[in-house]
């Protein structure tokens, strides 16, 4: 004990040292556009530009020339900028400083001139993005830049993400706040909270390229996510010619931990050919110590105690999964390219753990023990698809665009369990179930946008989507099929949606308002009706949204958006399904959840385009919170309800910090108050509490090609409907070095080193309190090795978002 809580107060001083003041914003956006010439006037392709800041030259983006010499860096944020244009055999050429606000800029040609010291030998310009980026609505993680990401999984990434929380069942909060859209390359994965987050865990770092975390989206995206958008984008290469990517990572914690992979891609002319494949074959361990205490109420009022139960759970699990990818992109002409895009997934995940438990009944004066094994076999394949087309048009106040979408998703679960508890003083029993599911998703959308003059913007688009999901589960006690377990669910969802949105934008005032309207149709069939009946659901809402930014001076910018938005039940949410966990423990979902939805606003203002304090506020009716009930004197239940109210309130601080040319730090700071509402089996909730987060993550670049990496984060104690969480952390520190001339390289890192990642939390009833401790095997070193192989040219390219990103998350 003395050993962790010294370990605990190391993690929490080292974060404090992490921790410094400052923020950076990039709040009004425009383009920035120019052309590179050669000395004759020549058009120069693949040239490398780099934007970089006035106030001390750090590079913010880098872009390459087409075959034209033209060039662009899209969306940039207000403040004032240096363009510096290079290449092979050339002399670096500058701009003089601009100003962005608001309106795009148009940059004097750029004229290279040759020099003979580069025309002598080789050199190659490199230009690095910065690991986080402050956007006007959204922070981006630029993944591939993270030495710690080497060797780890999605879900490690997300969990060193400024803002970003994972609490004890796996659900995913961004800035204290849970009811996120998760999109994985714009289309979301059919599941949540324990499932997504199993997935998470074998998606490998390497496929990604970025994170995105959207806290109040416009309303051209999906109006789910009371919270806000978390989207990961994966890699895609964008060399000229045939090449590609190898990875290779070994992890070891208590288990060995390995991920391969290999990425190519041919782009010639019109066409652009691209794969990816990545195994992954990962061991662990989870375990679970509970403490709960059961009352009731006496003839006087008063609360006695009627049993007590000691659960010691573990859980070693062996995950193996395949993902592959296989697209194409097709320029039918200079204005108009279609695409195709094919994904498959297979997860195997196998469980064999154990449960010791020991039941007292205060009343009787007695005591039974009981030890249980615990065998899971799942089985998650899915193949999705998606047909897509972008049109520009030429316009004299600006760029039209047609962009639509049809996609395709067919998801296979099978779950299988064995438990077997054994007694001295009991025979033993054995349950077991057979689950299968089987999932469609068909969706289909289109986006336009029309500029109405050189300040205003039109966007306009519709989207429909139809989800059928079929779950059959059969139960067996002692080897007998036992009917009154054992059902069939089915559910049908359909949402049409269609939205506007008006862009205004001036040099020092952006104002944006949109509204989405969403239909959706619902039906919900069992076998049997045993605690729920079947339902039928449909209704229309509408989503305003909101957003003004105004520019006060070079030192001085704030803006202000609103919105309202929805979170629908996942489909595994509304399954009724019960299953076993241990002797006292048992899962169900709940078909009669409704909707949560919440109002949301949030005031920013940046300081000398670098400090950024942000307040939010959210009202949430209805809100979706996973609970631990008690259902009798001894056994809980483990599902989710709704609420009637959630009141949140943030503060936010985003502080990046050069202390040298070799040393940058990036930190952010949320402090948080939630207070929910609500009633649950005799319970009267009316309780919050405030909070707060720190991250802080820390790059070296030490020359010759060492790099790097030092991560800190701290939640403090959280109070979050019935459960209060004490104080976790995490220190991770990572090394690099680039070789062959940048076209390898090799990282070590170790997550959690001081083994702080371990969650101990309490849920307290009128009836009823769980005191849990929670761990995982956070603490891993991994050994990664890259390397890039083929053409090293890049040939910019728009990323692409398909149509069923809504459905996909809530599949699970």
């Amino acid at each position: 004990m003395k050993l962790t809580e010294s370990a605990t107060a190391t993690t929490r001083y080292l974060l404090v040292l992490l921790f410094a003041a400052g923020a950076h914003s990039a709040q009004a956006q425009a383009d920035v556009q120019g052309t590179v010439q050669g000395t004759a006037g020549t058009p120069l392709d693949y040239a490398t530009i780099t934007l970089h800041r006035v106030t001390d030259s750090s590079v913010v983006k880098t872009e390459f020339s087409d075959r034209k010499g033209i060039f662009r860096f899209e969306r940039t944020a207000s403040g004032r900028y240096l363009v510096s244009a290079s290449q092979v055999g050339y002399r670096r050429q500058w701009s003089k400083p601009f100003e962005v606000a608001g309106t795009a800029v148009m940059l004097p040609a750029f004229a290279l001139t040759t020099s003979a010291a580069t025309q002598l030998k080789e050199v190659t310009v490199v230009g690095q993005k910065p690991v986080y980026e402050r956007l006007a609505d959204r922070t981006i993680v630029n993944v591939e830049g993270l030495t710690l990401a080497a060797g780890n999984t999605s879900l490690d990434v997300l969990r060193r993400s400024p803002g970003v929380t994972i609490d004890s069942n796996d659900n995913l909060a961004l800035r204290g706040k849970q009811g996120l859209l998760v999109l994985i390359d714009g289309k979301r994965q059919p599941m949540s909270g324990t499932e997504l987050a199993d997935y998470l865990r074998t998606l490998p770092a390497e496929q990604l390229r970025s994170i995105e975390l959207i806290t109040n989206p416009p309303a051209k995206y999906d109006a789910q996510g009371g919270a806000g958008i978390i989207a990961i984008n994966l890699k895609k290469d964008q060399r000229q010619g045939t090449n590609g990517t190898a990875n290779l990572s070994y992890g070891r914690s208590q288990y060995n931990k390995y991920t391969a992979g290999l990425s190519l891609n041919h782009r010639k002319n019109k066409v652009n050919l691209f794969s990816s494949y990545t195994y992954s074959d990962r061991q662990g361990i989870a375990k679970l110590t509970i403490h709960r205490d059961f009352y009731n109420r006496t003839a006087g009022g008063e609360r006695q105690q009627t049993a007590i139960t000691d659960q010691d759970n573990r859980l070693p699990t062996h995950n193996v999964s395949h993902i592959g990818r296989v697209g194409l992109d097709y320029n039918l002409s200079k204005r108009t390219t279609v695409g195709a895009v094919v994904s498959g997934q297979a997860v195997h995940i196998v469980a064999d753990g154990t449960n010791e438990s020991v039941l007292q009944d205060v009343l009787r004066g007695t005591t039974q023990a009981y030890n249980s094994t615990n065998y899971l076999n799942r089985r998650f394949p899915n193949l999705s698809g998606n047909v897509n087309l972008r049109h520009t048009f030429d316009d004299s106040l600006g760029t039209r665009e047609l962009t639509a979408d049809v996609d395709y998703a067919r998801y296979r679960t099978s779950r299988n369990q064995l438990l077997q508890t054994y007694s001295a003083t009991e025979p033993t029993n054995a349950t077991s179930s057979d689950q299968q599911g089987w999932l469609t998703i068909q969706s289909a959308k289109v986006d336009y946008t029309h500029p109405l003059s050189k300040a205003v913007r039109l966007e306009a688009g519709a989207k429909t989507s139809l989800v059928t999901a079929d779950n059959d589960l059969q139960f067996f006690t002692d080897a007998q099929l036992d009917l009154g377990r054992s059902n069939r669910f089915r559910y049908d969802e359909n949402i049409n949606a269609g939205y506007l949105s008006l862009n205004y934008t001036q040099p020092k005032l952006t104002l944006q308002a949109g509204l989405r309207g969403e239909q959706t149709n619902a039906v919900g069939k069992q076998d049997r009706e045993v605690e729920f009946r079947d339902f039928s659901r449909h209704y229309f809402q509408l989503f305003p949204s909101a957003a003004i930014k105004r520019t006060f001076s070079k030192l001085h910018e704030t803006s202000l958006s609103l919105s309202r938005r929805i979170d629908r039940p996942s489909y595994r949410q509304l399954n009724p399904f019960r299953e076993i966990i241990d002797k006292t423990t048992f899962g169900s979902g709940n078909p009669t959840l409704r909707p949560q939805t919440s109002y949301n606003v949030e005031l920013t203002h940046t300081f000398k385009q670098k400090y950024n304090l942000g307040l939010s506020y959210s009202i949430t009716s209805l809100p979706l919170i996973g609970v631990v009930q008690p259902e009798t004197d001894s056994t809980v239940l483990s599902t989710t309800r709704n609420l009637r109210q959630q009141h949140y309130y943030a503060l936010t601080l985003t502080a990046p910090v050069e202390v040298a040319k070799w040393w940058s730090i990036y930190n952010n700071a949320v402090l948080f108050y939630t207070r929910f509402k609500g009633d649950l089996v005799g319970t009267n909730l009316n309780r919050g509490g405030a909070s707060f987060q720190l991250t802080s993550n820390q790059t070296f670049t030490f020359g010759k090609g060492w790099s790097a990496e030092l991560n800190g984060n701290y939640q403090s104690r959280e109070v979050y409907g019935f459960l209060v969480q004490r104080p976790l952390g995490e220190v991770s520190a990572g090394v690099q070095k680039s070789l062959w001339n940048r076209k390898a390289n090799l990282k070590l890192n170790v997550a959690d080193i001081f083994f702080t990642q371990r969650t101990y939390a309490t849920s307290t009833y009128d009836n009823y309190v769980e005191r849990f401790y929670q761990r995982r095997d956070t603490r891993m070193a991994t050994l990664a090795f890259t390397y890039r192989f083929g053409n090293e040219k890049v040939a910019p390219t728009k990323r692409r978002q398909s149509g069923a990103e809504d459905e996909k998350r809530r599949a699970g």
